[in-house]
Parts: structure tokens; sequence; C-alpha cells
């Protein structure tokens, strides 16, 4: 049996990478609701909100041991997939319904919907006192961040955002690495993505032409806090390169997966950015995040870990050479799940990477998937971008590198892979000994949280201050040059237009308020 009692070591990973955020109230009072949390031999009752792609795949985590008790979706047709699943859960389009009828039959709530719901939808969740899950990105702009930290620290429920490369084995094996000193003290990190989901679109200046809403689609309320606007088909099957709708484009979809082993192992959670700055993008038009970008994060020392430049690489090569040694045609990134040539193998976190597989509950019981609903997913409307000709223009693919003073050591995207590089020096590396805990998925490491265990690898507290300089990174892909962050005042010192892009448009009706 998984041992579920809290732990020193998980501690370290998950709440003393949180140590200086922001803390607000004292707690809960009598006037709050109380969060249920129920013991390690009972189940629980989980609503989930969204039922596309991404929330037919998440749920197979929770489905695997608790009861699913109410689904949430705007569209009729996606519902009716999901319903015929989980044929007792009830049935709602409107989030703020299900809550209001369903309440005392649910302890906690998934979700995963486009990017600019997730804070309000998140956020009430957590005021009816459930648990939540919510997927990555968690916000949009930093002032969400910081309300849903505070939000989670008020109304103390257990919380996970769904970036599932923090429980994967990549990912701790790449901080007991650092921390061992192998590559010595690391002074950059390069960050690469290769594109995103939704393709590069076709939108005109004025705008996408408006066409009938669907009698299946409650349009309204899928824009929720977003401005109104006429319907149009691809807005609903490829928001994620639309400015409104998601957290800097790529940035969101792949780079809160790919930056996670450096915010873990390098304690970014710990400090606040000194400085960010967009030192080269290939805009589109206003409706549209940048296509191809470059951007620097500059942060402070972090105890005994000196200060350190993040390059973010959106559809681009940049100037990065390859490591000294590296062979001719030697790949940047290691393969997925590599480390199971080394007795390591890959800790399914819910989905994988896309393939779901069988889940390990709490007690240590392996659970075939149950039937996920098939429909096609978002990335539709899209293009394929041409190949540039300019190799500093062609991105290596989705992972990162670590620069050190004594070596370099590369993760592929959500955390699936790591090594040394180059090959040469990882084929005669012996792995550190292991500090951190391992055992569960993503999924099934919340619901350990939701039932009295330790808090999970990306609860709130943590989460928002990663996307918290993540969002900073949006900001300046709009305002040109170097922008100097104030954490304290949550300010840019020398930058009011900028200022202004650290809190989102919230249309009437969808005020945000602890």
């Amino acid at each position: 049996m998984i041992d579920t009692r809290f732990s020193r070591r998980y501690f370290f990973y998950g709440s003393l990478l949180a140590a200086g955020a922001p803390q607000a109230g004292s707690g809960a009072t009598s006037s709050l609701p109380t969060a249920k949390y129920k013991s390690v031999t009972d189940k629980l009752n989980v609503a989930v909100v969204g039922q596309g792609l991404r929330g037919s795949q998440i749920v197979i985590g929770a489905a695997a041991s608790e009861n699913i008790t109410a689904l949430c979706e705007v569209d009729d047709d996606r519902m009716a997939r999901s319903a015929n699943i989980y044929t007792k859960a009830a049935k709602y389009r409107d989030f703020r319904q299900m809550l209001d009828k369903e309440g005392k039959n649910i302890d906690a709530v998934m979700i995963a919907v486009p990017d600019h719901l997730h804070t309000p939808i998140a956020l009430l969740c957590m005021q009816h006192g459930k648990h939540v899950y919510c997927e990555k990105p968690l916000t949009r702009t930093v002032s969400e961040a910081r309300l849903l930290n505070e939000a989670a620290a008020k109304y103390k429920v257990a919380t996970q955002m769904g970036n599932q490369g923090f429980s994967h084995e990549g990912t701790k094996t790449a901080c007991e690495i650092v921390w061992s000193g192998e590559i010595g003290d690391v002074t950059e990190v390069h960050a690469w993505t290769g594109g995103v989901t939704g393709g590069k679109l076709d939108v005109p200046e004025s705008g996408l032409p408006e066409q009938p809403v669907p009698e299946t689609l409650a349009w309204d309320l899928w824009l929720g806090p977003a401005a109104a606007r006429p319907y149009n088909p691809l807005i609903t099957r490829s928001w994620r390169p639309m400015h409104d709708f998601s957290l800097g484009g790529s940035l969101g979809d792949w780079l809160v997966h790919i930056m996670g082993p450096a915010h873990l192992a390098l304690q970014l959670g710990t400090v606040s950015p000194i400085s960010v700055e967009c030192v080269r993008k290939e805009p589109l038009n206003r409706w549209l995040w940048p296509w191809r970008a470059h951007t620097v994060i500059e942060f402070p020392k972090r105890g005994s870990m000196p200060p350190l430049k993040v390059h973010l690489h959106q559809n681009e090569r940049g100037d990065f050479p390859n490591p000294p040694g590296m062979a001719e045609d030697e790949p940047l990134f290691p393969r997925p799940n590599n480390l199971a040539d080394r007795g390591r193998p890959f800790v399914d976190s819910g989905d994988g990477v896309m393939a779901v597989g069988e889940q390990i509950t709490l007690d240590g019981k392996r659970v075939p998937p149950p039937p996920r609903a098939g429909f096609p997913g978002g990335g539709r409307g899209g293009r394929a971008a041409q190949v540039p000709d300019d190799p500093a223009l062609r991105s290596p693919g989705n992972g990162s590198v670590f620069v050190g003073t004594k070596g370099y050591l590369a993760t592929t995207a959500r955390g699936e892979g790591v090594a040394l590089l180059p090959a040469s020096r990882w084929a005669e590396y012996k792995l550190p000994p292991q500090l951190l805990l391992r055992g569960v998925n993503h999924q099934q490491d919340w619901i350990r949280a939701c039932k009295g265990g330790a808090p999970g690898v990306s609860h709130f507290p943590v989460a928002t201050r990663y996307l918290e300089w993540l969002a900073l990174a949006t900001v300046a892909q709009e305002i040109p040059g170097r922008l100097l962050w104030d954490a304290q005042n949550m300010r840019f010192s020398n930058n009011q237009e900028a200022n202004k892009l650290l809190t989102p448009y919230v249309r009437k009706g969808w005020e945000m308020k602890l």
C-alpha cells in the first residue's frame, strides 16, 4: 500500500517552493463553507466541468477510484458523449446552477475548459467549499493568479493545477540531478515549443465573420467573462492561439509544461522575477498571440543558487548552439520514458503522453481505464506553418536545456524524459538517490490531498507563483522594452501601459471577488 501520510520530502517538493507567496486571510470562518476532507477509504463525489477532449481525459484519473456525480458542459453534443459513459451523473450547462443544485452531492470539482474560464469557475467552486483540480494554465493574468492563491488560503480546500509533468518521473529525476550538483550552478535555462494547439490561424484584422450559433451551444456561457462578440465556429474549435481566450498561445499550451522541471529544480517559486523582455516576435494581429517569440525573464539569487536567465522560445531555435561534444545527428532532447532503461519507468499521470493508460490508485491498485468519450478534439481550423529557411527560426521541438557551470541537462516536453548532454556523458552517468515521493499519478495525487494527505505537487500556492511569472511573459509580448517587475506592489515600475495588462477584461456579471 502506498503511504498517504504527510512526507517531509514531499513537502519540500511542493510547499517549500511556494515560500514568499502572498498570504491572505486567516482561513475559514463560521460564515464560509467547510470543505469535506474524506478518509482514504471513502469515495469522493466528483463533478467535472468541461466535456471536451481534455475533460474526457482527466476524468479518468478520478473515475478509477471515485464517484462521478455531476457533469457540466455548454455544448450539448459534447455532453451527450460523456453522458453515455457516466450515466448516473447529473447534467448541467451552467456551472453556477450545478453548484447551487448539486452542492450537497459534490465534494470536489475538476475543471477542463478554455483558459479564460478557469478563474471564475475555480473561484466559485472554492467559495462553495469544493476541492478543485483545474487544468493548466491555471490563469491568464497576474491578478487572477494572486486571486486564486488568496482564495485557496481563505477557503482551505485541496487544489491542483493540471500540469501533469510535475508528477512525472523525469521531472523529479531532473530536480535530483540539479540538486546533486552534477551540472554545477545553473545560470540559464532555454525552453522551446514548436507549435500551438489550433495551428496558425487566418483571422482577418476586421475579425471573424458572424455565423449562426448552433442550437446545441450556449454561446454566452462559453464566452463567460470575455467581451461579447459574434459567434464563429473557429473560436470554439481553435481558441488556443486567440488573445482573449488563452495564456499566450503556445506559452500556456506547452511552455507551462516544459518549464515545470526548471521551476521546481531551480526553486523559482521562492522569488519573483526582476525583469521580463520580449526580444523578438512575429506578431499576427490584435486577435492572435505572436506566432513566434523569444522572451527573456531574469530571476535573482535563490539561496545559494546564482541569478538566472530564462529564455522562452516559441516556434524558433534562436542562437542557442548545441552543447560541446554532441554528435552531429544527436537530438537536443531525450526520448520520452528514457529512464525506463535505468529502472525508472514513466509514471502515468492520468493521461501520460496523451495516451490514457491504467490508473494507480491510493491503495496501489492498477485499474484499467473506463471508456473515454471519443470525438475530434481541439486543434482544428488552423494551418501548418511552412518550415523557415533560417535555421534560427526552426524550433527543435518541445523541451528545455539547463546551462550549468559544469554541464548541460535536457528535459523533454512535460518531463517525460531527462538526460545529460552530450549523450556520451549520460551513458556513463549514475543517477543520484531519490529524494522525492513517487507512486501515484497527478489526479490521484490531488485525490490524496482531498482525503487529508499531503498537498498536491501543483497545489495553488505553488501553481499561482509559477503562473505569475509566465503571465508576465505575455505582457512583454505586447509592450516593447525591458520591463522591471515590482512584485510587492504588483506593478511594473517603469511602464504604466504594461500595468494595464496585469488584470483581465471582465464582462459585466462575471466580476470575481473573494
